[in-house]
């Protein structure tokens, strides 16, 4: 993912999860806020408890090519944090890809669908 697609500040973090919407999935969680610029920055968050080293950044890293497939596609202006619950390390790609349209249909991010 592109370096200003990032979200890497732990302030940015905290402010998304404290004043952010929140959904969630049994796999994934998605906090979503408003932010300043003209594009959605992304951020991953896998804890311990998911599992071991690869496992978590397995999760990450199908959740990183999950959110740049559908960058194109969502409503731009967000910071949109991705926390993956300990289903998530048993999900193949499809149930987290499933799992991520859900949770952005949802928010109401989906370009064409925000209306509805």
């Amino acid at each position: 993912m592109l370096r200003p697609l990032r979200l890497r500040a732990s302030a940015d973090f905290a402010h998304a999860r404290k004043v952010g919407r929140t959904i969630r999935h049994p796999l994934v969680a998605l906090n979503s806020v408003p932010n300043a610029l003209d594009h959605n920055r992304y951020g991953f968050i896998v804890a311990k408890k998911v599992g071991g080293a690869v496992v978590r950044n397995r999760v990450k890293r199908r959740l990183r090519e999950i959110a740049r497939a559908r960058h194109a596609g969502l409503l731009q202006g967000y910071d949109l944090v991705w926390i993956a619950r300990n289903e998530a390390a048993a999900a193949t790609y499809i149930q987290l890809s499933d799992a991520a349209q859900e949770l952005l249909r949802r928010a109401r991010l989906v370009k064409g669908e925000e209306t509805r």
